[in-house]
């Protein structure tokens, strides 16, 4: 984010925040995980592939039992999402849909054999939908976004590390997004988080943040 909380601006084309460096960073974080999670609006904007980059990481990944690719997992209250997005036809992971109650029959058939879509409440039940992942083996599930996907980890108390890049800039657009919306979290001054490591990457710095349970 920039250093007033701004993950993009308002214009069209996508603001990229990280530099090389951090995004080698992230592909060595995420190749340590089992499942990664990006909301559907993300899907959207971004198209992304959400795949380990680095071919010596996904070797080391198949010589630990693991498989090359993480399972994919998106969040949607739409429905809005697009058979044909890099999320549903690159990796040979499962692909996961938790959806809104009103829209997930629907959203299931028009995905076909791309992904399985499960009904999450109404509105989406994220601790039930932990619970789920839990169930098909994913120990380690790295979320990336975007801000509403922020917003409800940290409101819900579902977080346990927080990995935040500030970059050297300020945006001052009130049009932009945010790392996170407005609301109560339970992280607050009178429960901190605790900072855990201080990283240089070039410009940028990297907090790591404990939070919750996992703080003390």
């Amino acid at each position: 984010m920039s250093i007033d909380g701004y993950i993009d601006d308002a214009s069209p084309e996508r603001l990229r925040l990280s530099t090389p460096a951090d995004f080698d960073r992230v592909d060595a974080v995420r190749a340590t995980c089992d499942a990664i999670l990006v909301g559907a609006g993300t899907v959207r904007a971004d198209d992304p592939k959400l795949l380990v980059k680095s071919p010596s990481r996904r070797d080391r990944r198949v010589a630990q039992g693991m498989p090359a690719d993480l399972t994919k997992v998106t969040v949607t209250w739409s429905g809005d999402l697009d058979p044909d997005a890099r999320f549903f036809t690159t990796g040979d992971a499962p692909k996961l849909v938790y959806a809104s109650s009103g829209n997930a029959e629907a959203l299931a058939a028009r995905l076909g054999d791309r992904a399985e879509v499960m009904d999450a409440g109404e509105p989406v039940h994220f601790p039930a939908m932990l619970a789920d992942l839990a169930r098909r083996g994913v120990r380690r599930l790295m979320v990336e976004g975007g801000g509403a996907i922020h917003t409800a980890f940290l409101q819900q108390g579902l977080v346990d590390e927080i990995q935040l890049v500030v970059a050297p800039f300020f945006l001052g657009d009130p049009a932009a997004p945010r790392f996170v919306g407005s609301g109560v979290f339970p992280q607050s001054p009178r429960r901190p988080m605790r900072l855990e490591e201080i990283t240089r990457i070039g410009n940028l710095v990297m907090l790591r943040y404990l939070v919750g349970d996992h703080r003390a």
